[in-house]
């Protein structure tokens, strides 16, 4: 019975050991995938920019993302869009985003034009946001599109919506979109703030699960040998010692 039960603990005491070593291995490896993503984006964000005739050759404009754009175009202000319960700076507000028609072209890109305060007094009231008529500049950088937020039932199709769906929305305007986004940079603009965080990788999270699975690790293997190796010993020794005649 005692010779079974070694031979269970130890079976299980190897399992045990072998996948919280692999799932610490597989945080290390999440960890060093991420830090490559960032050394990525933080080396595209010190290449030149792309201008509309570089953007609209690029067969998969959306692999450079976080890439910087000078853009020439007309706002289409007509189909503006805010994003309801956005924060920047640890404020609550939305995200103004309008499609701008490049120069030149039929092609349109969704524009991130910054986060604006809300009136919370009247939900439905839109920010007065100035937008500019005729051919504009605009400088930034490319972007997935706005984050999706949990929302209740079907998405809306007016100016205040909680999320928006490129495709959907190509559908709703007939607006030719590319399959991306541009976050614009630069100084704040009237009510618009422009403070875009880089995309947090969460490095030290992957760290953090890979340091607990190798301490509970450790501490399997830890008591194995205490249990299983050395206390039967110590008390083999006391048994067959010289004060056990």
């Amino acid at each position: 019975m005692s010779r079974s039960r070694f031979i269970v603990a130890s079976v299980a005491t190897a399992l045990t050991v072998a996948a919280t070593a692999s799932l610490g291995l597989w945080q290390l490896d999440r960890a060093a995938q991420k830090t490559a993503l960032e050394a990525s984006i933080r080396s595209r964000a010190q290449l030149p920019a792309w201008d509309n005739h570089e953007l609209l050759a690029q067969t998969d404009p959306a692999s450079g993302a976080y890439r910087p754009v000078r853009l020439q175009g007309h706002w289409l202000a007509q189909h503006n869009v805010f994003l309801d319960n956005r924060q920047m700076d640890g404020r609550v507000g939305f995200f103004l985003v309008t499609p701008l028609r490049l120069s030149g072209s039929d092609r349109a890109v969704l524009v991130q034009r910054g986060w604006v305060p809300r009136d919370f007094n009247d939900r439905l009231r839109m920010p007065e946001v100035a937008t500019p008529s005729g051919e504009v500049t605009v400088q930034g950088r490319l972007a997935p599109p706005p984050g999706r937020l949990y929302q209740f039932g079907e998405a809306g199709t007016g100016p205040i919506r909680q999320n928006i769906d490129p495709v959907t929305y190509r559908l709703e305007t007939g607006i030719a979109l590319l399959d991306l986004s541009v976050q614009q940079t630069g100084d704040d603009e009237g009510p618009l703030r422009r403070h875009w965080p880089l995309p947090a990788t969460d490095v030290q999270k992957h760290h953090g699960y890979a340091f607990q699975w190798f301490a509970l690790c450790a501490l399997v293997a830890g008591l194995y040998l205490w249990f299983q190796i050395i206390q039967p010993r110590r008390q083999r020794a006391r048994l067959h010692g010289p004060d056990a005649r």
